[in-house]
């Protein structure tokens, strides 16, 4: 008895975590489907494993939304804060209560500052079939203006590896990536144009563009995706920006010749993208033969990622890692294989979420 009332929240912790073993989560599920993927699984570095489950907690700080970050933040400082004031202590008994306050509130904050910066073991995503490439369709060095600083392709590239990636777009901000790489991984050709009220995912053969005409309306950026045929490219709508402020548009997004959609992206504003909205969109894909991506749109920040895309090559066309020209990953709909902790706010009972993928055309 002495002991719960001496570490209650620490015994709390432990008896969640005992409780969980009896309703696990598989470790990956297949983002289309909603069900775990069957040739896909995650290996975890022993070190990984000895440190779970700190390593858990901070992987699901890193998988927050934006709204749940919030209300994280709010609720778990002022709990440890309440927790920390109530504490009984020797000396000035106020001094020490609101010191105590104080340092219960600072543990949620360190806590996510470790997950973002804190260099630790990864979990590595492995395939059973030889013929599929694990790749990034989304992912920004220093060069964009929100990347972390000193951020370099090679620590791009490095960050990749561990995770059990193959291949990745470099999609900096308005920056076209001219230098692709080939160790440890292959890193591609792209852009990521910021135009009216979106950001567009341009893959392949790119070249700089005067952004001046896609920037005052919806009409006009939506000419951005001719614009990239013409140059032998590719264009994705980016989450959350054509969720947020395009959700009535999207039969034009397809009618101005968009090639893909984001499904997920890591970024804690798009990670709050719900299961109907994503279902929409997949049967969007359905009926128009569109790509649906995963994207860690990663910017330095944070060891790991909410998601990989898993491409198989189609037949006559070129492979994801043939020669660093890509244009053949369009107009296929592939397997997104998203960690089960992003899947916290999805309900995969929900009827309009599709309950296999959609089909190829």
């Amino acid at each position: 008895m002495n002991l719960l009332r001496r570490h209650p929240i620490a015994l709390a912790l432990v008896a969640l975590v005992l409780l969980s073993a009896f309703a696990p989560l598989p470790a990956l599920v297949d983002a289309v489907s909603g069900t775990p993927p069957p040739d896909a699984d995650l290996v975890r570095p022993a070190a990984y494993t000895l440190f779970a489950p700190l390593s858990d907690v901070l992987d699901a700080l890193t998988f927050l939304s934006l709204e749940r970050a919030r209300a994280f933040l709010i609720a778990w400082m002022g709990i440890l804060a309440v927790w920390g004031f109530a504490r009984p202590g020797g000396g000035s008994p106020l001094l020490r209560r609101l010191a105590g306050a104080a340092l219960g509130a600072l543990i949620v904050p360190l806590g996510g500052v470790a997950a973002v910066l804190l260099p630790r073991p990864v979990p590595r995503l492995v395939t059973a079939d030889s013929t599929v490439t694990v790749i990034d369709y989304h992912a920004h060095t220093a060069v964009s203006h929100d990347g972390r600083r000193g951020w370099s392709a090679d620590d791009l590239a490095a960050w990749h590896a561990a995770q059990g990636f193959e291949a990745s777009y470099v999609t900096d901000h308005n920056v076209v990536f001219t230098h692709p790489i080939d160790e440890p991984i292959r890193l591609l050709p792209g852009v990521e144009w910021s135009v009216y009220q979106q950001h567009v995912v341009a893959l392949g053969a790119v070249s700089p563009i005067d952004r001046a005409p896609y920037t005052g309306d919806t009409r006009g950026m939506l000419a951005l995706f001719g614009e990239l045929h013409r140059q032998g490219a590719i264009g994705l709508a980016s989450l959350p920006e054509y969720w947020r402020n395009h959700w009535g548009d999207l039969a034009a997004f397809v009618e101005a010749g968009v090639d893909g959609f984001e499904i997920v992206n890591c970024a804690p504003k798009a990670l709050g993208f719900p299961a109907p909205a994503r279902g929409r969109v997949l049967q969007l894909a359905t009926e128009h033969d569109l790509l649906v991506v995963g994207a860690s749109d990663n910017h330095g920040w944070g060891e790991v990622t909410c998601v990989c895309a898993a491409h198989r090559p189609r037949a006559g066309g070129l492979g994801v890692v043939d020669g660093g020209v890509h244009p053949a990953v369009a107009h296929a709909p592939e397997p997104v294989v998203e960690r089960a902790l992003e899947l916290d706010h999805v309900d995969r009972r929900d009827p309009d979420l599709p309950v296999g993928p959609p089909a190829r055309g």
